[in-house]
């Protein structure tokens, strides 16, 4: 009889026990510490999302597509532009006909003749692309930037406007010295240019040095027998 009471007084000592720890153990972990542990641990796993989704994502994106579609355009628009002036340059000449050979639509080349005089002839060609006219019959010719050195038209060659495109060619004759003696002045270079006022005039290099004194030049002509310059 006494062994059972002890037994029961054991586990009423235990059970006390328990309950003692429980309720110290509830004490400690009061609602405050409870709510500061969770304040603190919950920012620091929402903070990530926002910066993945929204400031890093959405911001680092917008100026980029701008940048893009912007180069984009801009180098189109720079192709186009680039044609443009390529037309431009060639004087608007490389569409339709009826328009006036300027010295810059021409590729021009000056030799030495020999026979059956002594002259320099000029050929005129249209640049690849170019159709234009030789409305003017005589080129403006001169040898240096004075007056003497202007080279006087003597009225041979053609008359009517001369087309040229593709191989057609036209000439024109310079004789450089007209007079007698040993007068005159020595350049290596001479002018030619469609009209006396064409604003791009070409220079071009004589095969040697030319002995000028009132030199003479013949009309355009797609014959070149016909570019003797001849003083009659």
């Amino acid at each position: 009889m006494r062994s059972r009471l002890a037994t029961r007084s054991a586990r009423l000592v235990l059970a006390a026990a328990a309950v003692t720890a429980l309720a110290a153990t509830t004490t400690a972990c009061n609602p405050e510490d409870i709510a500061n542990t969770g304040s603190s641990t919950a920012p620091s796993a929402v903070a990530p999302a926002p910066g993945d989704g929204n400031s890093s994502s959405s911001n680092n994106s917008s100026p980029n597509a701008g940048s893009s579609g912007s180069s984009s355009s801009t180098g189109g628009s720079g192709s186009h532009g680039s044609a443009v002036e390529t037309d431009s340059g060639n004087g608007g000449k490389s569409s339709g006909y009826g328009q006036s050979c300027g010295t810059n639509d021409l590729d021009l080349t000056v030799t030495w003749e020999a026979q059956p005089i002594s002259y320099y002839l000029v050929t005129a060609k249209a640049k690849p692309g170019i159709t234009c006219y030789l409305d003017v019959n005589t080129p403006s010719v001169s040898f240096g930037s004075g007056a003497d050195g202007v080279a006087s038209p003597v009225g041979q060659g053609g008359e009517d406007p001369i087309k040229l495109s593709g191989s057609a060619v036209a000439y024109a004759g310079i004789n450089p010295k007209t007079t007698d003696g040993e007068g005159g002045t020595q350049f290596g270079n001479v002018i030619v240019s469609t009209t006396e006022d064409d604003p791009n005039p070409a220079e071009l290099e004589l095969p040697d040095m030319a002995t000028v004194d009132q030199p003479v030049v013949t009309n355009w002509s797609p014959n070149r027998n016909e570019t003797i310059p001849r003083v009659i």
